[in-house]
This record gives structure tokens, sequence and C-alpha cells, in this order.
């Protein structure tokens, strides 16, 4: 891809365009973005996927005017008739286990892979949908089949009718309404309302973005870096008060120790280099409930490509995949990252790896993470 092209996807502006004037700023309506596409998947295959065990997929109805949400996994006498309005199915996490949903991901990494989470594909009757509500990511809507009617407007009122069991806004305001076809694709900032109504049968991608909060990127990554912190050698780094006076107050904490405390959380946030670690550790982690095949070794130094399951990410220092991390220098890091960013390596590219990065491939086809380009038909 390359970002100063314009591309049908955004409308005909180019990645540096549409992420300079749209990106976490504005709405972007954009009529064909995939003309003629196939879906991912059609009905009959997302409700056999929302069968599927460790699989999250939602049932959202709504009935004489109240609304209904129900977690699956579901069997299809489980969901209600075709033929009965008001009613959607989600299933998340589609590019883990379909192919065209994976690729359909892929489409999207003019922005950092670290951003990117998921593609949901919803199916709604006549009238189905969840609502009007605010997501708190940046989120591509596109149609798969079908036509849906979407109303956006900006969140001034963001107050939340009581006692639903969706998080449905009780002040919607839309500025903008559009129909969309098959197709068609919406663009949202995070904070954007928006609410869309199926117009008939229709099939509709949510492409997704991660955003962590402070708290969160904070726990997960102070947790990853104490769990790499040697254990205690008892010389140097327990505290110690050889000074500390009798007290008649021996429920009060030493002033002493809350320094203490203090230097050491100092010294643990102080080291880049294990908060990068940790960092890069944390977000090259799978989804949960993700698991790999294993497959057998490498029928010599042949092209590669990594499983759609992997994540890889990389910083100046480290190459992280699937939440462990490891070291690379010289032509063997400029290699690796290769792999992250292209998702592969032809055949050329793989003689050129040390021994060691070589033997490192070979582990991580062990583990399901990367296999021959030849054996990725059907994965």
């Amino acid at each position: 891809m390359t970002l100063d092209t314009p591309i049908s996807l955004l409308g005909g502006l180019s990645p540096q365009v549409f992420m300079r004037r749209h990106w976490q700023k504005k709405p972007l309506l954009i009529r064909q973005a995939l003309p003629g596409t196939e879906p991912a998947l059609d009905r009959a295959a997302l409700v056999a996927l929302a069968a599927t065990d460790g699989v999250e997929s939602r049932l959202i109805e709504r009935r004489a005017g109240r609304w209904s949400l129900r977690h699956g996994p579901f069997t299809r006498r489980q969901l209600p008739p075709l033929a009965r309005p008001d009613w959607t199915l989600l299933v998340q996490g589609v590019d883990l286990h379909v192919p065209a949903a994976h690729h359909l991901l892929s489409r999207f990494r003019f922005a950092s892979d670290v951003r990117l989470d998921d593609v949901m594909i919803s199916y709604a009757t006549e009238g189905g949908g969840v609502g009007p509500h605010i997501d708190s990511y940046d989120v591509f809507l596109l149609q798969l089949a079908g036509r849906r009617r979407w109303r956006v407007g900006r969140a001034r009122k963001p107050a939340l009718v009581p006692d639903m069991p969706l998080k449905m806004l009780a002040n919607f305001e839309p500025e903008h309404e559009w129909t969309l076809d098959a197709g068609d694709m919406l663009y949202l900032p995070p904070g954007w309302a928006h609410d869309g109504v199926a117009d008939g049968e229709c099939l509709t991608a949510s492409i997704g973005f991660r955003a962590p909060t402070r708290k969160e990127v904070g726990m997960h990554v102070l947790q990853r870096m104490l769990d790499g912190v040697e254990d205690d050698d008892g010389t140097g780094s327990r505290y110690r008060d050889a000074t500390q006076a009798a007290t008649d107050q021996p429920a009060l904490i030493p002033p002493r120790l809350a320094g203490f405390a203090a230097d050491a959380v100092r010294r643990l946030v102080d080291d880049p280099l294990s908060l990068n670690c940790a960092l890069g550790e944390w977000l090259s982690e799978p989804k949960p409930q993700t698991w790999f095949d294993p497959v057998d070794a490498l029928p010599g130094r042949c092209a590669v490509s990594l499983d759609r399951r992997t994540r890889m990410l990389y910083d100046d220092r480290h190459l992280f995949i699937n939440g462990e991390s490891f070291v690379a220098t010289g032509r063997d890091a400029r290699l690796m990252q290769r792999l992250a960013d292209h998702r592969a390596l032809d055949a050329k590219e793989v003689a050129q790896l040390g021994t060691s990065a070589w033997e490192l491939l070979q582990s991580w086809v062990f583990q399901g993470w990367l296999r021959a380009v030849e054996a990725e038909a059907g994965s």
C-alpha cells in the first residue's frame, strides 16, 4: 500500500490524507468503498459460527417496544424465525476464524497494527439494530449485503436510557442520515452517536479499533514489568530500618517505608527498556480463547507467512510475537521486522536469516504461529 496514493476504500482519499482530515476528527461516508466484493461469509455461515464454542456472539431483539440481549453460543433453533423483524445477531472476532474477514481487516493496516482490533459481522432482519449508541473507538461500518439506514450525530448529552440491557442513548439528536447499499462504508470517530436500522435483511461488518484506557495500559504493563523482576536476593534491595527508634504508635506506617515504596515504583517505571518490552508483549498477546494449530517443520528455507491469528510487532530493540519478546540485531532484525510489517517473507529472504533466527522461525512453526506459504490455502 502506497500511503500517498488515493484508494477507493477511502473514497478517493489517500491513507495520509484520510488520517490527517478524518481520523479521530469527523465522519466520512464512502460510496462503493468495496464495490462488487463478496461478503466474508453469508448468513448461514455466520449462524454456524455463532453456534461455535469460544466465539463471542450476541442476539438483540426488540419486541413490543422492549429490548432484550442474550449471549451465545446459539444453535439455529435458538434464533428467531427469519421472517420475524427487529432482531440482530452479532458475531465478534470473525477475522480469527474466516480468512476473507482477516483479509478485510488487513486492508486497514494504514493504521498501526496495535490499533486494529477485529471484524464484527451482524445479520439483521427488517428493522433490526442495537439502538442509538456511542463507541469509544474508531469504527468503519461496511455494508456487505442488503441495506441499512444510519443516523449519525455528535453526542452532546450522552445520558443512557435507564434499566436497559443495552447502553442506549436517551437523547439522541441525529445530524446526518444515510442509507448504505452493499459496498458502501461509513467511518465514525470515537464519541459520535449512531443508530443503524436494517432496511430489509442485511449483513454489516464493523471494523473496530483498539483504544485502551490509561488505567488498562498501566495495569497490564506494570504487571508484566513486575513479572520480569528477579526475586529479592536479600542483600540490598530489601527494606531496612536499622535506625528506627522504638515507637508508641505501632499502627502508624513508617514514613521511611512509604519512601522505600515510592522509590521501588520509580525504579520500575524509570527503566525504559523494561517498560517497552512489557508494552510490546502485552500488545502482541492474542485475544482470549485464541488457539493455534501446530504444524510440521518447514520443508527447507521456503517462503513463510504468519498465521492470521498471530500478532507480531517490533520496536527499536525487540521483536514481539503472541505475547513473547526477543532481542534481534542486524540483518536478522531487519528481516524479522519485514515479516511483521508484511506478514510474510519470500524464500530468498528466509535464506538470508542466520542460524538462530532460522531456528526461531522453526519454533514458531511448531507452535502454529507461522507456516509455509504453500500451506496457507484455507488458513
